[in-house]
């Protein structure tokens, strides 16, 4: 009897009407792609591919930095972008002591160390696909096209840019 009743009360609560909250930068989503980023140098993935992701990373706290100046109303000239740089340029202090800073020539261009280029390549494509939801969105009256659609969109994005770099580095 117990089980049943328990049972028809969690049939009745589930029909209630809730809003529901989703948030693709989650705490726990943060710390998990943290901890990835740990298992994945741990695993032999090239540095420039661990920047990637640490710099996407960084960004999403730049962009928590700036909401968060947003409900206390701090605003000043350039805040956004000083937040943004100031948070990815943490990936020094993120890895001091784990890896020495060792520039090599990236595609013969850039003398740059591979995880600092990671992080700038992981912050610009994290901020350009963030973009290009919200242009998406907008195309489509406010909706997403698919359930976790700003989830999905940088995870793919920043995949195929691991990608290119490990083919191509």
């Amino acid at each position: 009897m117990k089980s049943f009743l328990r049972k028809i009360l969690i049939a009745s609560a589930s029909i209630l009407p809730v809003s529901a909250n989703a948030n693709p930068a989650c705490p726990i989503c943060t710390i998990a792609i943290g901890a990835g980023v740990g298992v994945a140098e741990s695993l032999g993935v090239p540095t420039a591919v661990v920047g990637i992701w640490a710099g996407a990373l960084l960004t999403l706290l730049g962009y928590w930095m700036i909401k968060f100046c947003d409900k206390r109303g701090w605003n000043f000239w350039g805040r956004n972008a000083l937040l943004i740089g100031l948070s990815v340029a943490m990936i020094g202090f993120a890895y001091v002591g784990d890896i020495d800073y060792s520039p090599v020539w990236i595609w013969h261009i850039l003398y740059i160390d591979p995880i600092l280029f990671g992080a700038l390549v992981g912050m610009i494509v994290f901020i350009l696909v963030e973009k290009l939801y919200e242009w998406m969105k907008r195309k489509n009256g406010g909706h997403a096209h698919f359930p976790f659609e700003r989830v999905v969109l940088p995870v793919v994005a920043l995949a195929l840019c691991s990608w290119l770099i490990c083919f191509c580095y």
